[in-house]
């Protein structure tokens, strides 16, 4: 029997992921919340338009601003994150984007974790500088580098956790206890862990972005971006990073979609990280692999880090073998099942370059310093069985090897080009 503290206990994040503001009573008995494709919506009155547009009644007015199907979602994905509101956008980089035209003016500094997607690089690098804001790539990495680089002008300090591409940790409670005290706001990138494996807010950080094209959407068929923190801040940035400055509005059907992939999001990040995991095993065991970057294996250097900040250690992992580069696009090109791709988070396993290909923005030079070697591979581990993923990569792993050791391997002829704008 349903008792009354029962019934109004905080139910489960997987239980909120499907049921978080909706009752079908809403909506005639629909089971699934209905997709509102409108550009702009009627009033019942010149003065009820009047105030929606005032802010004197809540109501939709425009979908540029507010859509049903956009605000559902937003309001679901708030309460994964432990968040008082949150923001849909048309990508990730939109988050990013309208989130830093909000916080950052001319004359601000932000701090930057020195490695991260390389879009992110490029616009941090490349494109606030020409609007007078001054960014600063520091190892977060060791929180003390934080407090020697923090200045008068310090307004956001920017990071990924695990970083994209090389699984380094930052800690988050540690960066957000210095920052506040400098009085900046901490914005964490968290598309790899997802609010099932680590929810920054709770660590203390302002804001949370994610690129929802990958595992919130979780089926490789949407682009689209969230950021969630303080109701104030939500607010700031949807009328001003996103109405004004970006325009990066979230369509009502990729927020339809979204909402689907989240019912599924805590079975399939489980799945994700079993899977990585024993791939992670695998490969560190292999002869031909040198390195193994995952945040669940014991030999990973913050592995410390990654048992008190991540319920599990999702679906990751970046390593390199013995021959650099050349023996990554040879081994990649064996493969069978694993699909050569860019993105991650998808139900397919996928597998990357970073150097020539996602992080192609950064130098060469700037690649060694932060972290990124040119051999570096990433792969996404997908739902696939296990079994059938770890006999596509061994297969052309063991090649590998016995090439190697018979003196027949073979350099690919492949050049990491820089002579043209590179792509993310």
């Amino acid at each position: 029997m349903r008792t009354d503290q029962a019934h109004r206990r905080t139910p489960a994040m997987s239980t909120r992921a499907i049921h978080h503001g909706y009752e079908p009573a809403m909506a005639q008995g629909a089971l699934t919340p209905p997709l509102h494709l409108t550009s702009t919506f009627a009033f019942e009155s010149a003065e009820q338009g009047g105030d929606i547009f005032a802010g004197k009644q809540p109501g939709y007015l425009y979908s540029r601003i507010s859509n049903p199907t956009v605000d559902l979602l937003e309001r679901r994905f708030a309460s994964l994150e432990g968040a008082e509101a949150a923001l849909g956008t048309a990508s990730g980089i939109g988050a990013i984007t309208s989130v830093m035209w909000t916080l950052l003016s001319a004359g601000d500094e932000l701090i930057a974790h020195e490695t991260l997607y390389g879009c992110t690089f490029a616009f941090l690098r490349h494109g606030l500088s020409r609007f007078g804001i001054k960014v600063r790539f520091v190892d977060l990495s060791d929180p003390r580098n934080l407090e020697a680089a923090l200045g008068p002008k310090t307004r956001a300090v920017y990071l990924e956790t695990p970083a994209n591409p090389n699984m380094r940790l930052v800690d988050i409670e540690a960066i957000s206890m210095i920052a506040k005290r400098q009085g900046a706001k901490v914005v964490v990138d968290s598309t790899y862990a997802t609010p099932f494996l680590t929810r920054p807010l709770e660590l203390g950080a302002d804001l949370v972005v994610h690129s929802a094209t990958k595992y919130l959407g979780g089926h490789g068929d949407l682009i689209a971006g969230l950021v969630a923190g303080g109701a104030e801040d939500i607010e700031a940035i949807r009328m001003v990073g996103l109405k004004d400055m970006t325009g990066a509005v979230m369509a009502p059907l990729n927020a339809h979609l979204i909402l689907r992939g989240l019912k599924t999001l805590e079975l399939r990040m489980a799945r994700h990280s079993d899977s990585a995991l024993t791939v992670a095993r695998a490969l560190e065991s292999h002869p031909a692999v040198t390195a193994v970057h995952y945040p669940g294996l014991e030999s990973f250097p913050q592995y410390a880090l990654a048992q008190r900040q991540m319920a599990r250690f999702g679906g990751m992992i970046a390593f390199e073998l013995e021959g650099g580069l050349d023996a990554g696009i040879a081994t990649m090109n064996r493969l069978k099942l694993i699909a050569r791709a860019v993105s991650l988070g998808d139900a397919e396993t996928l597998i990357q370059h970073p150097a020539s290909m996602t992080h192609s923005t950064y130098t060469p030079e700037e690649r060694q310093a932060h972290g990124i070697s040119e051999g570096l591979i990433r792969l996404s581990v997908g739902l696939e069985a296990p079994e059938d993923l770890l006999a596509d990569l061994l297969a052309a792993l063991d090649h590998l090897a016995q090439a190697g050791a018979k003196g027949r391997q073979q350099p690919v002829s492949h050049r990491l080009r820089h002579d043209s704008p590179p792509s993310c």
